[in-house]
Order: C-alpha cells, then structure tokens, then sequence
C-alpha cells in the first residue's frame, strides 16, 4: 500500500516505521483517558465507541491516495481506541481467581491468533482487486481508484457484526454501572426469546409485595459520593516497585516484538539480491538480500502461521503456565528472543529449496513466544494491583507505555533498515533488535509474582 500512495521502494520500511509510531503514539496519549472515560460510563459502550471509531477510520485508510491522508487516518485510529487495555480490565473484574487467569487472559490473544489467520489471508488476496481478479473487479472503477479499499470494505462489514453483537449481549461489568438497565441487552433478550419456542421469565421488574418496598425499582435514582481520594496515595498504590519494573518490561517488549512484526513482512517483500557473483556482498555479513514474496504468498504465511498460533493459546500456554507458574514461562520465552531476532536476516543464505521451510519454522517460534510472553506480563501486572478500584488505571498506563514501545520499536528498526540496505548490511535492523532484547531480558529476572487483589476485593482500602 506504501507504494500506492507514492513511497519508494527502497524506504517503505521506513514509513511503515512511520505508520506504525503514529498509531502507537495516539495510542499512548489517549490510553489512560479512555480508562478514565470508561470508569465514568461504563466498560461497554467505550468498548462499541471505540469500535465504531475504528471501522470508520479503517475505511478511511482504505480509501487513502496520499501519504498524508494515510498516516492521519492511522493517527485517529490510534486516538480513538482504547479498547486493549478496557478489555482487559473487563477480563480482570470477570476473573479474579489466580488459578484461572492463565486461560481467562490467554483469549485475547487467541482471538488475535484467529484475525491473524483471517485477516493477511483477505487483505492479501483482495488488495487491488481490478488487476488480481480482473473477471470479477475489471470493470469496477472504484477499486482502480482506490486498489486497497475492498479488504478495508469487508473489514468494516465484521466491525458492524461485532458492534451488533456487542449491543446485544455484551454484559456491563463495571461494579456501579452493571445492574442499570441496559437497553441493548433488553433488545438482544427480546429477540433471543422471539426466535426460540421456550417461554423465559419476564423483563419487567417483579410485582410489589410484602417483602418490596414501594419506591423499588429496578435501577438506582441515586449515586453515592465517593469521598475524594488522595492523589499522592493512589499513585504511589498504582506505582509500586513490581508494578513499575512489570511496566518497564512491558514496554521493552512491546518494542522489539512490534518492531520485529512490522519488519519480517518487509524483509520478506524486499527484492533478493545476487550473493554469488556480486561485488557489493561480503558474506556472511554484507548483504542486502529479502526473499522478494508478493503480498499473497505473505497473507497465506502468516494464515498458516495463525492456525498453529490458535493452538497455542488455547491449549499449550494456559497448560505451561499452570505447570510452570507464569514467571517461569515469561523468564523463558525472554532469553530465547535474543537467539530468533540474531538468525532472522541469515535465514536468506540458506539453499532456496530450505529457505521457505525455515522461515516458516522461525516466524512459528516467533509467534509461540509472543503468544506466552504477553499474557503473561498481562497476568503479572494485573496481580500487581491490590485492588480493583486502581486496575483500570493501571491498564490504562500499561497501555500507554506498550504504545511507546509500539511506537519506538518499527520507527527504529525500520530507519535502521533503510540504512542497511543502503549502507550493504540488511543485518543491522535485527541485529539492533537482538541487542534490545539482551536490555529487555535482564529486568525480567528481577520480577516477582505477586498475590494481587483477593476473589471479590472491591478495593475499600484506597478510599481511606
């Protein structure tokens, strides 16, 4: 797409770099306010605003013929989301229980895993429909126009089923707005019970008896004024020692992890490059050479890549942590990044009949790394509140330093990729990414595990 809109070839991964900085950085500005937004109204419908926000910034940036138009349709979608750290605190009041964590915050990713097979898989085969499917799209102006509209299109058709749904049945799970009534809800049991044979119980509040009073009802008419907390206080409750050092960690791997994702595809667009007889290449060191994939055989890599990413998070992670505990697996899959981000770029000067077959062996370990190493910061920091009234903060500021990471991470590698390959060296974007991972690495083993807030804790203690 970054050629569509007029990038040259030899730096789209810059501004892919760019591309992705700008969201992670809108991301990071508004991430605590969108907490703060939902402790007001609710988990829900912050949740269906920000969905909302997203399909209609995501058509926008399908419909982009500018560099300019694209990146301030990626900024917007990172201003208007804050869904990330919402649904993990959503996840968090639901599960309070340590022992069910590891699967409970395991599906978030696993529902990733699932748009991960879903989503390269379309947006590859349906990117500039007019020149791939000519018999179906020849005659279609609007995709000659706009060749990177139609998966942006089909995009915002599951944005509206997930907002629908989400209307419908998705239940409040903030403790004072969760017993008001819900309009949505009503509307999904309604038509629930329109469509099924079975009689249910009535929507309507129960009769007034001897045990009601006669001013029931069925919400409350009056909200109770929390005395005013100390600011001081409840920032040194949320900034304790584990929590900052579990922040710190969380960022770092924010970095290297996006900046490795935001690459690998790249790397593996980038044209090959002649590595016998050059004069320009040195082996093993000074080379500039991808693989030269187009953007289809990228989407089915990394469809393939999804299925056995489901798998994972479903049964094998939610297993090792409960086994191992999640300290110990998040220690593990941290001192093996360093090794996958030092062998990435050498992946090139294996024989051609092997090389594919490694690159999907070395982006499936790169996945099932990922795949532990964020739930299991996610688990840890949020065992690091003490109590519930502080987590959606705490989520929040989480997201905001994971989006820094976000954001430092592909603009980092991405110039450093761009001068590589000027300067004859396509290894010095991973080999940076290898020395961040050594830094990020040497915090973790400070880290503890933590008991966090107790099964039903409301969290009174910070009010005092």
């Amino acid at each position: 797409m970054m050629e569509s809109v007029g990038v040259r070839k030899n730096e789209i991964a810059k501004w892919v770099g760019i591309s992705s900085a700008v969201v992670a950085s809108c991301q990071c500005i508004m991430a605590v306010p969108w907490g703060t937004f939902s402790d007001r109204v609710g988990r829900k419908y912050t949740i269906l605003l920000g969905l909302t926000s997203t399909m209609f910034f995501s058509l926008v940036f399908g419909f982009s013929r500018s560099l300019t138009t694209l990146l301030i349709s990626r900024a917007f979608l990172g201003l208007m989301n804050g869904n990330v750290g919402i649904i993990r605190t959503m996840v968090a009041e639901l599960v309070r229980e340590k022992e069910l964590q590891p699967l409970a915050f395991s599906m978030m990713p696993l529902v990733w895993s699932i748009g991960s097979i879903f989503g390269p898989a379309f947006g590859g085969a349906l990117a500039n429909p007019a020149v791939k499917h000519p018999e179906i799209f020849g005659n279609w102006e609007i995709f000659k126009k706009y060749p990177f509209a139609l998966p942006n299109i089909l995009s915002a058709i599951f944005f509206v089923v997930g907002i629908t749904t989400g209307f419908l049945f998705l239940e409040e799970t903030l403790e004072s707005r969760k017993h008001k009534r819900d309009y949505g809800l009503i509307l999904g049991r309604t038509l629930t019970q329109s469509c099924s044979s079975k009689r249910s119980k009535p929507l309507h509040a129960p009769a007034v008896n001897e045990q009601t009073g006669l001013l029931a009802s069925d919400e409350e008419n009056y909200d109770i004024v929390e005395p005013k907390k100390n600011t001081r206080s409840k920032f040194k409750t949320i900034f304790t020692p584990q929590s900052t050092l579990t922040l710190i960690v969380y960022g770092m791997l924010a970095m290297h992890n996006m900046g490795f994702d935001s690459l690998f595809p790249v790397f593996l667009h980038h044209p090959q490059q002649d590595l016998v007889n050059n004069p320009d290449v040195e082996l093993p060191f000074k080379f500039t050479s991808g693989f030269g994939l187009g953007s289809q055989a990228i989407g089915i890599l990394y469809t393939l890549n999804g299925v056995i990413g489901m798998l994972v998070q479903f049964i094998f992670f939610p297993f090792c942590a409960r086994r191992y505990g999640v300290l110990r697996c998040f220690r593990t899959v941290a001192v093996c990044f360093p090794f996958v981000y030092f062998i990435t770029p050498f992946l090139v000067l294996i024989p051609e009949s092997m090389s594919m077959s490694m690159v999907y062996l070395l982006l499936t370990t790169k996945m099932i790394l990922g795949m532990f190493a964020f739930p299991c910061t996610t688990i840890l920091l949020t065992n690091t509140a003490s109590s519930l009234k502080i987590l959606g903060t705490l989520n929040g500021v989480g997201v905001s330093i994971s989006a820094i990471g976000r954001a430092v991470g592909p603009a980092l590698v991405g110039e450093a990729f761009t001068v590589g390959v000027k300067l004859g060296y396509v290894i010095m974007p991973w080999w940076i990414l290898t020395a961040l991972t050594v830094v990020a690495m040497i915090p973790v083993f400070w880290i503890e595990e933590t008991d966090g807030f107790a099964p039903g804790d409301a969290g009174d203690d910070d009010d005092e």
